[in-house]
């Protein structure tokens, strides 16, 4: 029920030491995307508590990532009442890469992470202006009502099973080797300088004098 990606990109589990990243990315949402993913317009600086909020909480995110980049996030937070089996699931994606079966290809990961913690309903609330969220909702059988503005899709999910827990275990594997290359690759994109050659020194040295 997804979309071929580009062969550049890849949906992941986003680790707790990329906190950064999804910072990064929900500050590069234009305005629009803003409103739509927080139900209103917020500033840079709610954002940055948001991140800081949601790293403490009991959250499972997964990224959509393009070249190593951070460009669509779907974020899975469990709804504390008796039984504690509903979920809320939000999605932010970058305008250049609307459109394109992102949405669906983190959604599909969504219902897998909410399958697995037993979790039977997800819920997908959203403004009621919010076509592409609906239509994302739709895509996958969700039941609508409608409140105060805006629009609640819900979707059922399985219960888990061996196969089904085994499936996220190998890919949290991959998925973490690959998260690993990307933090070095940022720790060391900048070459080291060359270390001189005592010849080399004795050269510099000289010149310096002349």
């Amino acid at each position: 029920m997804t979309d071929l990606l580009p062969a550049n990109s890849l949906v992941r589990k986003i680790w707790i030491t990329e906190t950064d990243a999804y910072r990064d990315h929900l500050l590069r949402l234009d305005a629009e995307s803003r409103r739509l993913r927080f139900g209103g317009g917020v500033s840079d600086a709610f954002i940055q508590k948001y991140v800081k909020l949601a790293s403490t909480l009991d959250a499972v995110l997964y990224g959509y990532y393009v070249d190593g980049v951070l460009r669509g996030v779907a974020e899975l937070r469990a709804v504390r009442d008796k039984t504690d089996v509903d979920a809320e699931a939000a999605f932010s994606i970058e305008r250049e890469w609307q459109s394109h079966g992102v949405g669906s290809a983190l959604m599909s990961q969504m219902l897998l992470a909410a399958r697995n913690r037993g979790i039977r309903t997800l819920h997908m609330i959203c403004l009621a202006d919010n076509q592409r969220m609906q239509q994302l909702a739709k895509k996958f059988d969700a039941q609508f009502s409608f409140e105060y503005g805006s629009v609640i899709g819900e979707v059922e999910t399985p219960y888990p099973t061996p196969v089904s827990v085994m499936r996220e275990v190998v890919a949290d594997s991959a998925n973490f080797a690959t998260a690993m290359l990307d933090v070095h690759k940022r720790l060391f994109k900048f070459p080291l300088p060359r270390l001189r050659a005592e010849g080399d020194t004795e050269q510099a040295q000289t010149a310096a004098i002349k």
